[in-house]
């Protein structure tokens, strides 16, 4: 590459103190001909920036930013803008890469690009309170300036339900201040209001400040744009000014020594894992002849149709209690033609507030009409959209109950064929797969 060529150098900060950077950062600002970023964060370098050019713009004039990095680096100038912690992660990485390709810039252009990472504000926050993310960890912002709060709010509610330690970006500012309730009241759902959660201000900052709450009390806290929010899964814990999140060790081995727990194996989980927790299911429905399987599915934290296919998979004698086979969805209109030859049938079908309707009908009233299935007369009458079904499932029940289960591609409950025993086993045997 020639001397004349242009750079832009992606520079991460860390987290502001000069011995949290990476030697490459330092190096590529002292490589640099004009410096381009946010004021707080020119500040932060500013003692690195003798000699050089300095373009400092404000909170709101990220694309201005990147335009003025292209416009320095086509005059063949070494440009970099700097952000802190990690320029990748809700930096100006994905921004400035977005303006050059408007702008005709690709790979092989004479302009060349460099990412330089940095430690971002999620491990520099926790390193500051122990080890909250030893296990399963995601990040959420909760400013709703360019991404809508719905969908905030279902990634909010997807972390509290998939139990992922949660570190909160942009968590509140002067005008935003509903959003740290909101985000409390959603995983409130899901945690204990005790689950501990640290607030981290200013990490490795002169203002460093650091608090340990729990969750019930964190939209109380002083939690500013500078804070990062650090909340536990439901099994993190604090002691001695420390917080941790378990790495599940404990499931495996006793008292955290060599010795292994009873059905468990070296380098293997046998009753943890994928085939563990499916032998798991079938065992403990066979242990407790009153649990439904829709009580089992919620015991096991599962949808129906993760539980059907557990079944199906250790199913193995006549004598279970749940004989479970699943069917070919790529004959779902044959099944439902030979469903309407049937006589009488009960069905039970998930409307789309949530509620579970029941319905006796006649198999003749079961009616396929551009892409949904109809269920019953006009006095009392439900409507499926075929595209909904995923999978298909023969259930029958200790011999006193048998029908066939349709989930869609979560596995939840859509709809459910209670059949006498005959007509059970003809279309069983004719459409299982």
């Amino acid at each position: 590459m020639q001397d004349n060529q242009g750079k832009i150098l992606l520079i991460s900060l860390g987290p502001g103190a000069e011995e949290q950077m990476t030697l490459r950062a330092r190096a590529a600002i002292e490589e640099s001909d004009v410096i381009i970023g946010y004021s707080t964060y020119i500040k932060l370098v500013e003692h690195l920036l003798t000699r050089k050019e300095v373009v400092s713009k404000g909170m709101t004039e990220e694309i201005d930013r990147c335009i003025k990095a292209w416009e320095q680096a086509r005059l063949g100038k070494t440009v970099a803008l700097i952000s802190s912690g990690d320029i990748g992660v809700y930096g100006m990485a994905g921004l400035t890469y977005e303006v050059l390709l408007q702008s005709g810039w690709t790979p092989d252009s004479d302009i060349s690009v460099e990412v330089i990472p940095g430690a971002t504000a999620l491990n520099t926050a926790a390193s500051l309170v122990g080890a909250p993310l030893t296990h399963d960890f995601c990040t959420i912002s909760l400013s709703d300036l360019l991404t809508p709060w719905p969908q905030i709010a279902r990634r909010l509610e997807a972390a509290g339900r998939g139990n992922f330690v949660i570190a909160l970006y942009n968590p509140k500012s002067g005008r935003r201040t509903g959003q740290i309730i909101e985000a409390q009241r959603i995983l409130l759902q899901y945690r204990d209001p005790a689950t501990p959660v640290a607030v981290v201000k200013s990490a490795y900052r002169k203002r460093q400040h650091i608090k340990y709450v729990r969750l019930d009390q964190m939209s109380q806290c002083d939690i500013g744009m500078l804070s990062t929010v650090l909340i536990g899964n439901c099994d993190s814990y604090c002691q001695e000014g420390l917080m941790i999140t378990p790495r599940g060790y404990s499931n495996k081995y006793q008292d955290l020594s060599s010795d292994i727990h009873e059905g468990e194996q070296a380098g293997r989980s046998l009753s943890l894992g994928l085939e563990g927790w499916q032998k798991g299911l079938w065992e403990h429905l066979q242990a407790h002849p009153t649990k439904s399987l829709t009580d089992a599915a919620s015991l096991f934290d599962v949808p129906l149709g993760a539980a059907l296919g557990a079944l199906a998979n250790n199913s193995k004698n006549e004598t279970d209690r749940f004989q479970v086979v699943a069917a070919d969805t790529q004959q779902l209109p044959e099944l439902l033609g030979q469903i309407r030859d049937l006589g009488p049938l009960h069905a039970s079908i998930q409307s789309q507030n949530g509620v579970t309707a029941q319905l006796a009908l006649e198999g003749a009233e079961l009616q396929s009409e551009q892409g949904q299935l109809i269920l019953g007369n006009g006095q009392s009458q439900f409507q499926l959209n075929l595209s909904s079904i995923d999978s298909i499932w023969f259930v029958a029940q200790d011999e006193t109950k048998q029908g066939i289960q349709f989930t869609d591609k979560q596995g939840n409950d859509l709809l459910q064929l209670t059949l006498n025993s005959d007509s059970y086993q003809k279309i069983r045997q004719q459409f299982s797969k």
